[in-house]
Order: structure tokens, then C-alpha cells, then sequence
């Protein structure tokens, strides 16, 4: 379907925003053309028609950014505010990203090509949580007094304490696969502790980034507090971390530009939190339903495209269940229905541009030529649109290269196993380390094979699920640090010690 067509299923406000052909950037409390007047498309991935274009933003534009959220932190009223406020303000976002939830989901399903309604379901519902989560830590960011006893001056009197201070002025850089939950992760915890913070969504969805300004300007953030500048990773994700004013990097994408970003950030000494890559393993023990643990493998990989850090990319089944198993993700796979994120009846869309529905099938391709045992799927579906089709192999090494390397889309590889220790050394043989899932109704082998798996996080009969309170993050090569819960909170802050003569 064509944008003209699309158009008509779309709330009003959403088709108000989108009459912004041209759209700016958010720097310092006002909307600015990029200094060097360069733009970008902003393709729609389930036709390859255009639906917008925003600035091409470089260094320029990121040094006003950087200028203003250093302004903002050190001089304006942000700087002045009372954790209480902080607090209101928070919450007031929440609140308005509530009252626009259709419009937020809706902008994110033709920007992204997921369903609008896993978009409102998912990602709007998430950020609205955790922003009203991370809310309530603004006024809990707490100190500690310490009884001290110096050896050297025994007769001396002395008073310690710590505080937690923002760590300034924050460089937040967002991934493509998930444009507004990301960004709410890394603005939630920045603005709670009071840091400012200059955001750079991914060049290929920068819309939710854009319309979220709006409604930072709205719920009535001082000016410079949140600066938004769209671009491309050199032109601008590049200057923005290698700015000297900037503080604190969060950055959320792949392993490999994250190492870059993580060298820079060492040069710098620069607080750095970075959340990459993952090749996350589903097991499934000999005890459980076969049918149960293949629709649980299914949505592990298949859910927004597979286009999630944690995918479940690699499926190890017990050898007595293996064929069942796999026969029925297989069958899934087929059975699964592909459209544009505003058709209520598609169960999967495009992938988010043409540059990673290659990869994915270059992947594919991989597989095929490596002696994988094709189940289902196999390429792109269809000639318009960045479709591809859910995709099953069956493997037998582990060296394979869709084994080993993340490839981020619709591909899933199973192996056989037969043994608990064997598979768990199997989990941890690759790079990464994001997640993993175990399927069994055993907990006493559960909890055996838990302390075996390197990752930040193992989920027990279920996959990707997260929550507002609970950290997420990586072991390995899947990065540092945390997002979500109080770790994330942790991220943003300083601890100063202050020691005093009485």
C-alpha cells in the first residue's frame, strides 16, 4: 500500500505531523534547520516510498547542542530545580506521551515498519512506565554519613559523607529497532538524577525522537535541557561523543560501533554505558511441552523481526524432542502472515531498510552455502517493501557463521543436544552474552544450569520480557552497564566524598 493509502487509516494528529515534510531539530529550546542545510529521507520500509525528511545535522550543529545542554546544567533553572520537580516533570512527559499514545505508536509502525499495535502495546506502553518509574527516583538519590577513624590524627575529630551528583552533560544515542523505548531509557534515569542530556536518534527513525521533543517542550522542560539533533553516525554520533563537554555516553547498537565509541570514550574519560549485540540462546530441557517451548522459540526470534538485541537467534533442543520441536517452529514460521504495520491481521513486517534486509539475506545465503538444513523461510518475500521471510535452519556445528555472528532478522538456527553440560558450554560459545531462556518444568536443572550461562539476563519460560525495575544489559561482547531499574539510575550519577575537620 502505497503512503497515500496509509494515510487514511492514521489518527489526525499523527497525519498533522507527517504534513511536516520537512521536519528540525530540537537545540536549546527551539527548532533549527542543520547549519549546513543537508537532509535526510526518512523512508516508509513497508513500500520504499519517502514520508518525510529531517535535518543531516554535522559538527556544527552538534557543537550548539552540546553548548546549550552545558548552559542548561551549569547556568539555567534546570540547575536550580528541586528533585521534586524534576520529579513533576517527569511525570507530566508520561502523561502527555499517554494522551498521544496512538499517535506515538503509529509514527513509530511507519518509521520502523513494526505493528502499530505491538508499537502501543509494546513500546509506548514501556515508556510511559518507566518514565513514570524513574520519576519517583528523582527524590531518592540519597547520600551516606560514615563514623571515620583516621590512624594518623587518632586525635583529631572528623565528619564523612557522600553525595550523588548528575554526572552533566549526557551524549544519548538511540538505535533503530526500538526509537522511543530507547530513548525513554536513557532520558528517564538522566533527567531523574539532573543531568541535560543531547539525544541523536538512529538517521533511520528519527520521527518518535522528533514528535517526543514536542512534547518535552509541552510537559514545560527548561530550554537546552533536552536538545535533539538528527544525522548520520560520522556526521554527527561521532562529534557528539568525542564533544569535550560531554560527560556521560549511553549509547544502545552494534558491538562494533560500540568498541569505537568505548575507545573514544577511554580517550576522553568519559562515563560511557554502552548496550550492544547479542546472539541469545532458547533451551529447551527434555521435560517440557514441545509444542509450548517451540511457540515460545518462535516469538524469542520472530518478535519485531527479529530486529532485538536479545533475539533468541539459536535454539537448543534436546535430541529426543529436537525434530518435534523444530518441525513446529517451522510450521509457525510458514503459517506467518507479513504486511505494513497498520494492517491489524499482519504478524510480522518489513525490516527497517534495504541495507539490513541484504545483510539478512546475505546471512541466509550464508547458511545455505555452510550446510545448514533449511526448515522454512529462505529470503525476501516479495519485490516492494524490505520483506523477509521467517526463516528456520536446522544446524550442525557450532563454527557456522549464523551460529556465531549476530545477524539481526527473522533467522533462527537449531542444534540437537544431549547433555546439560554440553549445552551450557555450547550457550556461552560466542562473543556474546546479552540473554538467554531455558524451557523446563525441572527447576532443579534450572537452577543448576542458571550460574553456567554468561548473560546479563535469563529468562525461565518466557523470553524478552522486561520491566521498568528490573536492570537489563550484557556480559561479554553485549557491552556494560545497565538500563532500567536502579543500576540504571546509578549510570548518571557521581559519588563525591566530603571529609571534614570538627
Amino acid at each position: 500500500m502505497d503512503n497515500t493509502g496509509l494515510r487514511a487509516l492514521l489518527a489526525q494528529k499523527t497525519r498533522q505531523f507527517l504534513d511536516t515534510q520537512r521536519h528540525k531539530m530540537l537545540i536549546n529550546g527551539e527548532w533549527v534547520t542543520g547549519r549546513d542545510d543537508l537532509w535526510l529521507d526518512v523512508i516508509n520500509p513497508a513500500n520504499e516510498q519517502r514520508i518525510a525528511e529531517v535535518p543531516s545535522g554535522g559538527p556544527a550543529d552538534i557543537d550548539m547542542a552540546v553548548e546549550a545542554a552545558a548552559r542548561a546544567f551549569e547556568q539555567g533553572p534546570w540547575s536550580r530545580l528541586r528533585p521534586s520537580e524534576r520529579q513533576r516533570l517527569l511525570l507530566k512527559l508520561a502523561d502527555l506521551i499517554e494522551d498521544n499514545a496512538q499517535t506515538m505508536a503509529e509514527i513509530e509502525s511507519l518509521d520502523n515498519g513494526k505493528s502499530v499495535h505491538i508499537a502501543l502495546a509494546v513500546d509506548v506502553a514501556l515508556t510511559i512506565d518507566f518514565l513514570r518509574y524513574m520519576a519517583g527516583w528523582a527524590t531518592k538519590i540519597e547520600g551516606t554519613t560514615i563514623e571515620v577513624s583516621v590512624p594518623y590524627a587518632m586525635k583529631g575529630e572528623f565528619f564523612a559523607y557522600t553525595r550523588r551528583e548528575p554526572a552533566g552533560v549526557v551524549a544519548a544515542i538511540v538505535p533503530w529497532n526500538f526509537p522511543l523505548l530507547v530513548a525513554a531509557w536513557k532520558l528517564g534515569p538522566a533527567l531523574a538524577a539532573g543531568c541535560t542530556v543531547v539525544l541523536k536518534p538512529a538517521e533511520q527513525t528519527p520521527l518518535s525522537a522528533l514528535f517526543l521533543g514536542e512534547l518535552i517542550q509541552q510537559a514545560g522542560f527548561p530550554p537546552g535541557v533536552v536538545n535533539i539533533v538528527t544525522g548520520d553516525g560520522p556526521d554527527a554520533g561521532a562529534p557528539l561523543t568525542q564533544h569535550p563537554l560531554v560527560n556521560k555516553i549511553s549509547f544502545t547498537g552494534s558491538t562494533e560501533v560500540g568498541k569505537l565509541i568505548g575507545k573514544t570514550a577511554m580517550d576522553n574519560m568519559t562515563r560511557v554505558t554502552l548496550e550492544l549485540g547479542g546472539k541469545s540462546p532458547v533451551v529447551v530441557l527434555d521435560d517440557c511441552d514441545p509444542d509450548a517451548a517451540a511457540a515460545g522459540a518462535a516469538n524469542a526470534i520472530f518478535f519485531n523481526h527479529g530486529q532485538v538485541c536479545c533475539a533468541g537467534s539459536r535454539l537448543y533442543v534436546h535430541r529426543k524432542m529436537f525434530d518435534r520441536v523444530v518441525s513446529e517452529v517451522g510450521r509457525i514460521a510458514d503459517a506467518m502472515q507479513l504486511g505494513h504495520g497498520l494492517d491489524p491481521n499482519a504478524q510480522m513486517g518489513p525490516l527497517v531498510s534495504r541495507e539490513q534486509m541484504d545483510r539478512v539475506c546475505g546471512y541466509i545465503d550464508i547458511g545455505r552455502t555452510e550446510g545448514a538444513h533449511l526448515v522454512a523461510g529462505g529470503g525476501r518475500a516479495g519485490n516492494t517493501g524490505y520483506f523477509v521471510k521467517p526463516t528456520v535452519f536446522a544446524g550442525s556445528r557450532q563454527s557456522l557463521r549464523i551460529v556465531q555472528e549476530e545477524i539481526f532478522g527473522p533467522v533462527l538456527v537449531a542444534m540437537p543436544y544431549d547433555d546439560l553440560d554440553d549445552v551450557a558450554a555450547w550457550v556461552n560459545d560466542t562473543p556474546y552474552g546479552l540473554g538467554a531462556s531455558i524451557w523446563s518444568n525441572n527447576l532443579s536443572k534450572v537452577q543448576r544450569l542458571i550460574p553456567k550461562i554468561k548473560a546479563g539476563t535469563v529468562w525461565v519460560n518466557c523470553h524478552s520480557m522486561l520491566d521498568s525495575s528490573v536492570p537489563f544489559g550484557g556480559f561479554k561482547q553485549s557491552g556494560f552497564g545497565r538500563e532500567m531499574g536502579r543500576a540504571s539510575l546509578d549510570a548518571y550519577l557521581e559519588s563525591k566524598s566530603v571529609f571534614m575537620a570538627v
